[in-house]
C-alpha cells in the first residue's frame, strides 16, 4: 500500500544520472518535494510524462520546489535519457537494492520488478500532502501536482 497523505516520507539515498547522491531530507526546511516514480526510461508513456516536467519546470521552481524522479533503471541508463531527452532535473536510480525506496512509498510492481507511476507531494516539514498512484499505461496529469503544489 502506497504512503498516505499525512504521513512522513521515507528519507532514502539515491544516486542520480550523475553519479551524484540525493537524499530526500536535504530539502528538509528548504523546499516543498514532488517525488515522481515511473517505470522505465525511454518508454512512450514515461518519457512524454518526464518531457512535460521538462516544459513546465517553473511551475515547479516558481512554487520553491524540487522535482525528482525516479525509476528502477541504473544511472548509466539514466545519463543517457536524461541527456537525449534534454531533462535539467534529477533522475534517480532504484536499481540496487533492486526497488528498495519504491517499496517503501508502496509503488513498487513485483510481477512486473519496477515502479508504477506514483506522485508524492512532500511540504518542508517531510510530510505527504498529496499522492496520487495510477497503473503503468495511465500517464498522470501535470496540473493535478501544480494545484496540490498551491495548497501548501
Amino acid at each position: 500500500m502506497a504512503i498516505q497523505v499525512g504521513e512522513k516520507a521515507p528519507d532514502f539515498e539515491l544516486k542520480d544520472n550523475h553519479g551524484r547522491a540525493v537524499r530526500l531530507s536535504d530539502f528538509r526546511g528548504r523546499k516543498n518535494v514532488v517525488l515522481l516514480f515511473y517505470p522505465f526510461a525511454f518508454t512512450g508513456v514515461c518519457t512524454g510524462e518526464l518531457c512535460e516536467l521538462r516544459d513546465n519546470l517553473p511551475q515547479f521552481s516558481d512554487r520553491d520546489t524540487e522535482l525528482l524522479a525516479v525509476s528502477n533503471d541504473s544511472i548509466h541508463t539514466l545519463r543517457v535519457f536524461g541527456e537525449q531527452e534534454g531533462l535539467e532535473y534529477p533522475l534517480l536510480s532504484d536499481f540496487w537494492p533492486h526497488g528498495n525506496v519504491s517499496r517503501a512509498y508502496g509503488v513498487f510492481d513485483e510481477d512486473k520488478g519496477c515502479a508504477v507511476r506514483g506522485t508524492f507531494v512532500i511540504d518542508k516539514e517531510g510530510v505527504v500532502r498529496w499522492t496520487i498512484v495510477n497503473g503503468l499505461p495511465d500517464a498522470r496529469d501535470l496540473n493535478d501536482y501544480v494545484k496540490a503544489l498551491d495548497s501548501l
